[in-house]
């Protein structure tokens, strides 16, 4: 990855959990599980429960269905880890419903959520619900939960250069599966315990006014697209908007100024704020259609 902390900089609980596990299957642990336990309690705690709840809780969808969601708005962010990652999902936890190499294969609705969850992703000035008229509205609410928390990570792999190493893809999906998305409360616990009553606010909180290392007026401009000194402007720019196109020399740029700490924040901060903005005028959407 491309911020050394990531791999290395754990609470000694996360260490000797990523130790002992990487031990017992023989593979490295996956990017994304090291990341999301790298100081949990600045967004990844909050994440997770919405995670697990959006990717295996009682849903309109299918876990496969939801799975091919999660595939869909990877490939919109080109965001090869997440693609493969979640075709194998849907191998995995469907039941044949569908085929992640056959878009044609998805029931209508399912269609339809997923044009208009891309429109949500792409063009939140945009969204217009009209498409998605006929399904019920808890369908829809279901659906966003499950882009909001894809559109937070395929940019943060796409950002931090994830990549799949040998064993990985079916060591790592099947576990995903098999646990529901869920990491033992120990690996979680510690840090501020906010709790709102609502487990998108909750995210908002931990990632743009929760204390952390950086100011947070300076996260929320990394997350809404505020006035920012460069070279956070531009990256910070590149994470919302276009996430793919992060690269090394952009890390090495911002690493001869900044600690990798403040990086690793202003990039979730940013992360978090797009997929946010998209998921509230979702939300708008859903609402207007259902006072129509």
């Amino acid at each position: 990855m491309r911020l050394s902390i990531l791999d290395d900089g754990h609470r000694r609980r996360a260490k000797l959990f990523l130790t002992a596990t990487s031990a017992l299957s023989r593979v490295d642990s996956p990017d994304i599980v090291k990341m999301l336990l790298y100081r949990p309690d600045f967004f990844a705690r909050p994440l997770l429960v919405i995670t697990a709840d959006a990717m295996r809780g009682p849903s309109y969808w299918t876990a496969g269905e939801r799975e091919y969601l999660a595939m869909s708005t990877a490939q919109l962010h080109e965001c090869p880890f997440c693609v493969v990652t979640h075709a194998e999902l849907v191998r995995i936890a469907g039941h044949g419903e569908i085929d992640p190499d056959d878009p044609a294969s998805a029931r209508p609705e399912l269609r339809q959520v997923r044009d208009f969850l891309g429109t949500v992703s792409r063009t939140p000035d945009h969204v217009d619900g009209s498409g998605v008229a006929d399904l019920p509205e808890q369908a829809l609410l279901e659906a966003l939960r499950v882009n909001l928390v894809w559109n937070v990570v395929n940019r943060l792999a796409n950002a931090f250069g994830f990549v799949l190493r040998d064993g990985q893809l079916h060591s790592g999906t099947r576990s995903l599966h098999r646990f529901g998305y869920r990491f033992p409360g120990f690996l979680l616990a510690g840090g501020d315990g906010t709790d709102s009553g609502d487990v998108v606010e909750n995210l908002r909180h931990a990632v743009l006014d929760a204390p952390a290392a950086t100011e947070p007026a300076l996260r929320a401009a990394a997350a809404s697209g505020g006035s920012l000194p460069e070279p956070w402007k531009s990256y910070t720019a590149t994470v919302r908007d276009t996430s793919y196109r992060v690269t090394d020399a952009d890390i090495d740029r911002l690493t001869a100024e900044h600690s990798e700490e403040e990086i690793f924040e202003i990039t979730v901060a940013a992360a978090v704020g797009a997929a946010l903005r998209s998921h509230d005028a979702g939300l708008r959407a859903v609402r207007n259609k259902s006072a129509d």
